[in-house]
């Protein structure tokens, strides 16, 4: 599987495009922030990667999940070349939550809000004319979950081209949710770090355009070719990780890539700053790397982002094919001592790196024991 990936796009607290997105995970800006959208007398933690587009009196509004989607999918199509007709063309969105916060502003404040619009596909035609839209919700690997089906499309021959996207907004309920089960508030996301606290949640989107290999491209950049994808579902566990099938994941993607560990050289963390994810992403990793786990850079980008849920592993995958075109991996900020587990690890730290990468590793892990990996080449 070589497929060529001809546009991108990206929205997230620190960038309302791909370039000022990659641009401040180098120069290592964060988008955390005092917490907006929610009433902080509610809630014991206070701080969150929010995207700023909240105007007027309110606190908060309905429908900037679909926001996000429609900036991030407009930038990657017209970087495709494909322009803002996508009629007949399939448009797969991975997501957590779809507009849950806008359900639980109608439901509280009575905010205008109809059901039409609890999926992604009313806009999509709106704005796009696109008829073909699937929404995956698949936890915090719904994107790479997206993208295996947008593969198998094109490799089946049902669709010239697929747009892969994933969007979350942050919803009350979520935040309340973690705001409960991690008692002391976490600073900030410490990916890997000894002393990491949790996770803390962020706005995000991101898109991507697939197209045939043996077909003519409207235009747009030859961003990168998606090698393969890694998709395992254990349900073992409501929340927690499980190391085995982390792994089996891991061996499934370089499987379907046709690599080995010794042909990896970027590793895009899921690297959520939670105490057990990271100690079991670390443990899988090491396991099937083996002798060549000090070979690959590794960086991840949550704590410049936050956890941006179903567009966590999109998200991180169009940071990969940055890095592949500039030469520059981001770090991972706070991390300042790194678990025993991560011993050996090539971990970028404190200021971006020069490293050059031909062929990246990208990790999505979420709930449910819902696991995917996706591997992309440089052009």
């Amino acid at each position: 599987m070589r497929i060529p990936i001809t546009g991108v796009g990206a929205v997230a607290s620190i960038g309302r495009d791909s370039t000022e997105v990659f641009t401040s995970l180098c120069a290592g800006r964060s988008g955390l922030g005092a917490m907006r959208g929610f009433d902080p007398s509610r809630f014991t933690a206070g701080r969150l990667y929010e995207i700023d587009d909240r105007t007027g009196p309110a606190p908060d509004r309905t429908l900037r999940a679909t926001g996000f989607l429609l900036d991030a999918v407009g930038q990657a199509a017209a970087g495709a070349g494909l322009g803002e007709d996508l009629s007949g063309i399939p448009v797969l969105v991975g997501t957590g939550l779809r507009e849950l916060r806008s359900a639980e502003l109608w439901w509280r404040d009575s905010a205008a809000f109809g059901a039409d619009r609890l999926h992604f596909g009313t806009a999509l035609r709106e704005r796009f004319g696109a008829a073909d839209t699937h929404t995956i919700s698949n936890a915090c690997s719904a994107s790479l979950y997206a993208l295996a089906l947008g593969a198998d499309l094109l490799n089946l021959g049902e669709a010239d081209t697929v747009i892969v996207a994933g969007v979350d907004s942050i919803t009350e309920s979520m935040f309340g949710l973690a705001d409960r089960v991690q008692p002391t508030p976490p600073t900030a996301v410490r990916t890997l770090d000894a002393n990491r606290q949790g996770t803390i949640l962020g706005d995000g989107a991101a898109a991507v355009v697939l197209r045939r290999e043996d077909l003519d491209w409207p235009g747009g950049r030859l961003w990168g070719r998606l090698r393969g994808v890694g998709l395992t579902c254990d349900a073992k566990h409501p929340t927690a990780p499980d190391r085995d099938w982390v792994a089996a994941t891991i061996r499934q993607a370089h499987a379907h890539a046709g690599v080995s560990p010794r042909d990896i050289d970027l590793v895009m963390l899921h690297g959520t700053g939670t105490p057990l994810n990271d100690l079991v992403e670390a443990q899988a990793y090491a396991e099937v790397f083996g002798e060549a786990a000090s070979g690959p850079v590794m960086t991840g980008i949550k704590s410049m982002t936050g956890h941006t849920s179903g567009s966590s592993s999109l998200l991180s995958l169009v940071v990969a094919l940055q890095v592949m075109a500039t030469g520059k991996v981001p770090p991972i900020l706070g991390l300042t001592d790194p678990i025993p587990e991560a011993d050996g690890f090539r971990l970028v730290r404190d200021a971006e790196a020069k490293h050059e990468v031909s062929l990246a590793e990208v990790h999505g892990f979420g709930f449910g024991g819902i696991n995917a990996v996706a591997i992309v080449e440089a052009p």
